[in-house]
Protein backbone atom coordinates (compact mmCIF):
# COMPACT_ATOMS: atom_id res chain seq x y z
CA UNK A 1 0.00 0.00 0.00
CA UNK A 2 2.85 2.41 0.82
CA UNK A 3 4.44 1.71 -2.56
CA UNK A 4 1.14 2.35 -4.31
CA UNK A 5 0.68 5.63 -2.42
CA UNK A 6 4.12 6.79 -3.56
CA UNK A 7 3.28 5.94 -7.16
CA UNK A 8 -0.03 7.75 -6.95
CA UNK A 9 1.62 10.85 -5.47
CA UNK A 10 4.19 10.92 -8.28
CA UNK A 11 1.56 10.34 -10.94
CA UNK A 12 -0.77 13.04 -9.61
CA UNK A 13 2.06 15.55 -9.96
CA UNK A 14 1.68 15.15 -13.74
CA UNK A 15 -1.90 16.44 -13.68
CA UNK A 16 -2.55 20.04 -14.63
CA UNK A 17 -6.01 21.34 -13.69
CA UNK A 18 -4.96 24.83 -14.80
CA UNK A 19 -4.65 23.55 -18.37
CA UNK A 20 -8.14 22.05 -18.14
CA UNK A 21 -9.55 25.33 -16.80
CA UNK A 22 -7.93 27.24 -19.63
CA UNK A 23 -9.38 24.97 -22.30
CA UNK A 24 -12.86 25.04 -20.79
CA UNK A 25 -13.00 28.82 -20.36
CA UNK A 26 -12.26 29.59 -23.99
CA UNK A 27 -15.32 31.44 -25.38
CA UNK A 28 -16.98 29.76 -28.36
CA UNK A 29 -19.32 32.09 -30.23
CA UNK A 30 -22.11 30.46 -32.18
CA UNK A 31 -24.09 32.02 -35.00
CA UNK A 32 -27.58 30.59 -35.49
CA UNK A 33 -29.48 30.51 -38.79
CA UNK A 34 -33.23 29.89 -38.76
CA UNK A 35 -36.38 30.96 -40.60
CA UNK A 36 -38.30 32.63 -37.78
CA UNK A 37 -38.39 33.46 -34.08
CA UNK A 38 -39.92 30.14 -33.08
CA UNK A 39 -37.12 28.24 -34.83
CA UNK A 40 -34.51 30.46 -33.18
CA UNK A 41 -36.15 29.85 -29.80
CA UNK A 42 -36.04 26.09 -30.41
CA UNK A 43 -32.33 26.29 -31.20
CA UNK A 44 -31.68 28.29 -28.02
CA UNK A 45 -33.63 25.74 -26.00
CA UNK A 46 -31.63 22.90 -27.53
CA UNK A 47 -28.36 24.64 -26.66
CA UNK A 48 -29.65 25.47 -23.18
CA UNK A 49 -29.13 29.23 -23.42
CA UNK A 50 -31.36 32.08 -22.30
CA UNK A 51 -32.36 34.71 -24.80
CA UNK A 52 -30.11 37.67 -23.94
CA UNK A 53 -28.50 39.34 -26.98
CA UNK A 54 -26.10 41.33 -24.79
CA UNK A 55 -24.63 38.39 -22.87
CA UNK A 56 -25.15 35.15 -24.79
CA UNK A 57 -22.56 33.37 -26.88
CA UNK A 58 -25.27 32.07 -29.23
CA UNK A 59 -26.34 34.84 -31.60
CA UNK A 60 -29.31 34.96 -33.93
CA UNK A 61 -28.51 35.96 -37.48
CA UNK A 62 -29.55 39.58 -37.95
CA UNK A 63 -29.29 40.61 -34.29
CA UNK A 64 -27.69 44.07 -34.03
CA UNK A 65 -25.53 42.84 -31.15
CA UNK A 66 -24.22 39.79 -33.05
CA UNK A 67 -20.43 39.86 -33.55
CA UNK A 68 -18.96 40.23 -37.00
CA UNK A 69 -17.31 36.81 -36.70
CA UNK A 70 -18.29 33.63 -34.86
CA UNK A 71 -16.52 30.34 -34.23
CA UNK A 72 -19.32 28.05 -35.39
CA UNK A 73 -22.44 28.47 -37.52
CA UNK A 74 -25.43 26.26 -36.71
CA UNK A 75 -28.45 25.87 -38.96
CA UNK A 76 -31.91 24.91 -37.85
CA UNK A 77 -32.56 21.30 -38.79
CA UNK A 78 -35.20 22.28 -41.34
CA UNK A 79 -32.68 24.24 -43.41
CA UNK A 80 -29.81 22.83 -45.52
CA UNK A 81 -26.46 23.50 -43.90
CA UNK A 82 -23.71 24.62 -46.32
CA UNK A 83 -20.24 23.14 -46.13
CA UNK A 84 -18.34 24.42 -43.12
CA UNK A 85 -21.50 24.82 -41.03
CA UNK A 86 -23.47 22.37 -38.90
CA UNK A 87 -27.06 21.30 -38.35
CA UNK A 88 -28.50 21.59 -34.85
CA UNK A 89 -30.79 18.61 -34.28
CA UNK A 90 -33.25 19.39 -31.46
CA UNK A 91 -33.89 15.70 -30.73
CA UNK A 92 -30.27 14.61 -31.10
CA UNK A 93 -27.74 17.22 -29.93
CA UNK A 94 -25.20 14.41 -29.62
CA UNK A 95 -25.17 14.11 -33.41
CA UNK A 96 -24.53 17.84 -33.74
CA UNK A 97 -21.70 17.68 -31.21
CA UNK A 98 -20.19 14.68 -32.98
CA UNK A 99 -20.15 16.54 -36.30
CA UNK A 100 -18.55 19.62 -34.73
CA UNK A 101 -15.88 17.74 -32.79
CA UNK A 102 -14.96 15.68 -35.83
CA UNK A 103 -13.37 18.88 -37.15
CA UNK A 104 -12.95 20.94 -33.97
CA UNK A 105 -12.00 18.68 -31.07
CA UNK A 106 -10.64 21.72 -29.23
CA UNK A 107 -14.24 22.94 -28.73
CA UNK A 108 -15.31 19.91 -26.68
CA UNK A 109 -14.85 21.37 -23.19
CA UNK A 110 -15.93 24.99 -23.85
CA UNK A 111 -19.05 23.90 -25.72
CA UNK A 112 -20.09 21.67 -22.84
CA UNK A 113 -19.35 24.33 -20.22
CA UNK A 114 -21.01 27.22 -22.06
CA UNK A 115 -23.98 25.40 -23.61
CA UNK A 116 -25.74 23.08 -21.12
CA UNK A 117 -27.74 21.42 -23.90
CA UNK A 118 -24.52 19.90 -25.26
CA UNK A 119 -23.20 18.91 -21.84
CA UNK A 120 -24.54 15.38 -21.53
CA UNK A 121 -23.14 14.07 -24.85
CA UNK A 122 -19.83 15.86 -24.17
CA UNK A 123 -19.49 14.21 -20.76
CA UNK A 124 -20.37 10.85 -22.27
CA UNK A 125 -17.50 11.31 -24.75
CA UNK A 126 -15.11 12.13 -21.91
CA UNK A 127 -16.15 9.10 -19.85
CA UNK A 128 -15.96 6.75 -22.82
CA UNK A 129 -12.57 8.10 -23.91
CA UNK A 130 -10.92 7.82 -20.48
CA UNK A 131 -12.46 4.38 -19.88
CA UNK A 132 -11.03 3.25 -23.21
CA UNK A 133 -7.58 4.62 -22.32
CA UNK A 134 -7.62 2.77 -19.02
CA UNK A 135 -8.75 -0.46 -20.65
CA UNK A 136 -6.02 -0.27 -23.30
CA UNK A 137 -3.41 0.46 -20.65
CA UNK A 138 -4.53 -2.49 -18.55
CA UNK A 139 -4.28 -4.82 -21.52
CA UNK A 140 -1.00 -3.38 -22.76
CA UNK A 141 0.76 -3.79 -19.42
CA UNK A 142 -0.17 -7.47 -19.53
CA UNK A 143 0.94 -8.05 -23.10
CA UNK A 144 2.64 -5.10 -24.85
CA UNK A 145 2.52 -6.75 -28.26
CA UNK A 146 -1.29 -6.68 -28.31
CA UNK A 147 -1.46 -2.90 -28.73
CA UNK A 148 2.03 -1.70 -29.65
CA UNK A 149 1.08 1.96 -30.28
CA UNK A 150 0.97 3.77 -26.93
CA UNK A 151 0.96 7.22 -28.55
CA UNK A 152 -2.85 7.34 -28.26
CA UNK A 153 -2.64 7.41 -24.47
CA UNK A 154 -2.35 10.84 -22.82
CA UNK A 155 1.02 10.08 -21.26
CA UNK A 156 3.46 7.24 -20.60
CA UNK A 157 4.36 6.77 -16.97
CA UNK A 158 7.46 4.67 -17.37
CA UNK A 159 8.43 1.50 -15.58
CA UNK A 160 7.51 2.82 -12.10
CA UNK A 161 3.82 3.13 -12.93
CA UNK A 162 1.55 0.27 -11.90
CA UNK A 163 -1.89 -0.34 -13.31
CA UNK A 164 -3.36 1.10 -10.13
CA UNK A 165 -1.44 4.37 -10.47
CA UNK A 166 -2.36 4.90 -14.11
CA UNK A 167 -6.02 4.00 -13.73
CA UNK A 168 -6.42 6.17 -10.66
CA UNK A 169 -4.64 9.23 -12.01
CA UNK A 170 -6.50 9.01 -15.29
CA UNK A 171 -9.74 8.95 -13.29
CA UNK A 172 -8.66 12.10 -11.45
CA UNK A 173 -7.96 13.67 -14.84
CA UNK A 174 -11.45 12.59 -15.86
CA UNK A 175 -12.85 14.30 -12.76
CA UNK A 176 -11.20 17.56 -13.85
CA UNK A 177 -12.61 17.23 -17.37
CA UNK A 178 -16.14 16.35 -16.23
CA UNK A 179 -16.12 19.11 -13.62
CA UNK A 180 -15.04 21.66 -16.23
CA UNK A 181 -17.65 20.42 -18.71
CA UNK A 182 -20.36 20.72 -16.06
CA UNK A 183 -19.47 24.32 -15.21
CA UNK A 184 -17.81 23.53 -11.87
CA UNK A 185 -14.59 24.87 -10.35
CA UNK A 186 -11.72 22.57 -11.27
CA UNK A 187 -8.68 21.59 -9.22
CA UNK A 188 -7.46 19.64 -6.24
CA UNK A 189 -8.82 22.16 -3.76
CA UNK A 190 -12.23 22.40 -5.41
CA UNK A 191 -12.68 18.66 -6.00
CA UNK A 192 -11.18 17.19 -2.83
CA UNK A 193 -14.06 14.85 -2.04
CA UNK A 194 -14.22 13.46 -5.57
CA UNK A 195 -10.45 12.91 -5.68
CA UNK A 196 -10.37 11.29 -2.24
CA UNK A 197 -13.17 8.97 -3.33
CA UNK A 198 -11.28 8.00 -6.48
CA UNK A 199 -8.07 7.49 -4.47
CA UNK A 200 -9.83 5.28 -1.95
CA UNK A 201 -11.24 3.17 -4.75
CA UNK A 202 -7.77 2.61 -6.18
CA UNK A 203 -6.98 0.01 -3.53
CA UNK A 204 -9.95 -2.06 -4.62
CA UNK A 205 -8.88 -2.50 -8.25
CA UNK A 206 -6.90 -5.69 -7.80
CA UNK A 207 -9.52 -7.17 -5.45
CA UNK A 208 -12.23 -6.42 -8.03
CA UNK A 209 -10.12 -8.02 -10.73
CA UNK A 210 -9.55 -11.18 -8.71
CA UNK A 211 -13.25 -11.44 -7.90
CA UNK A 212 -14.68 -10.76 -11.34
CA UNK A 213 -12.23 -12.18 -13.86
CA UNK A 214 -13.74 -15.61 -13.52
CA UNK A 215 -17.29 -14.29 -13.76
CA UNK A 216 -17.08 -12.25 -16.97
CA UNK A 217 -18.33 -14.35 -19.89
CA UNK A 218 -15.95 -12.86 -22.47
CA UNK A 219 -13.03 -15.22 -22.19
CA UNK A 220 -10.05 -15.34 -19.89
CA UNK A 221 -6.81 -13.44 -19.52
CA UNK A 222 -6.37 -10.03 -21.11
CA UNK A 223 -9.93 -9.16 -22.12
CA UNK A 224 -11.45 -9.39 -18.60
CA UNK A 225 -8.64 -7.21 -17.28
CA UNK A 226 -9.38 -4.54 -19.86
CA UNK A 227 -13.14 -4.83 -19.34
CA UNK A 228 -12.79 -4.37 -15.58
CA UNK A 229 -10.68 -1.24 -16.13
CA UNK A 230 -13.22 0.10 -18.62
CA UNK A 231 -16.29 -0.68 -16.53
CA UNK A 232 -14.78 0.64 -13.29
CA UNK A 233 -13.74 3.90 -14.94
CA UNK A 234 -17.10 4.21 -16.66
CA UNK A 235 -18.89 3.75 -13.33
CA UNK A 236 -16.74 6.47 -11.70
CA UNK A 237 -17.42 8.84 -14.59
CA UNK A 238 -21.16 8.36 -14.44
CA UNK A 239 -21.09 8.87 -10.69
CA UNK A 240 -19.25 12.18 -11.14
CA UNK A 241 -21.75 13.28 -13.78
CA UNK A 242 -24.69 12.59 -11.45
CA UNK A 243 -22.92 14.35 -8.58
CA UNK A 244 -22.39 17.51 -10.63
CA UNK A 245 -26.04 17.47 -11.66
CA UNK A 246 -27.13 17.24 -8.02
CA UNK A 247 -28.32 13.62 -8.07
CA UNK A 248 -27.46 10.80 -5.70
CA UNK A 249 -25.56 7.79 -7.06
CA UNK A 250 -27.08 4.82 -5.28
CA UNK A 251 -25.73 1.30 -5.00
CA UNK A 252 -28.24 0.20 -7.64
CA UNK A 253 -27.05 3.03 -9.90
CA UNK A 254 -23.43 1.94 -9.47
CA UNK A 255 -24.25 -1.66 -10.33
CA UNK A 256 -26.26 -0.60 -13.38
CA UNK A 257 -23.45 1.73 -14.55
CA UNK A 258 -20.87 -1.03 -14.05
CA UNK A 259 -22.88 -3.53 -16.09
CA UNK A 260 -23.46 -0.94 -18.81
CA UNK A 261 -19.73 -0.23 -18.76
CA UNK A 262 -18.98 -3.92 -19.28
CA UNK A 263 -21.22 -3.96 -22.36
CA UNK A 264 -19.72 -0.80 -23.81
CA UNK A 265 -16.23 -1.99 -22.96
CA UNK A 266 -16.76 -5.21 -24.87
CA UNK A 267 -17.72 -3.20 -27.97
CA UNK A 268 -14.84 -0.74 -27.59
CA UNK A 269 -12.17 -3.36 -26.98
CA UNK A 270 -13.45 -5.46 -29.85
CA UNK A 271 -13.02 -2.53 -32.23
CA UNK A 272 -9.60 -1.56 -30.85
CA UNK A 273 -8.13 -5.07 -30.91
CA UNK A 274 -9.41 -5.69 -34.43
CA UNK A 275 -7.89 -2.40 -35.59
CA UNK A 276 -4.53 -3.24 -34.04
Amino acid sequence: MVHTLKQLRAAVSLLNPEEVRGRASRPVRIGMIAEDDSAFARMEETLGVVRDPERTLAHRAGDPSAPARVDLVLYDYRLPAPKGTYTLFPDNPAATLHDILHEHEEFALPLARQFPGLRRPAVDRIVNSVARENALFAITTALPDVIPNMVELPWAFGEWASDTAFLTVNQVRMAFLIGAACGKDVGFGHQKLEILSIGAGAFGWRAIARELVGKIPFGGGLIPKGLIAFAGTYMVGKGLERLYHGHAFTRADREEAYQHGLRRGKEELGHQLMAS
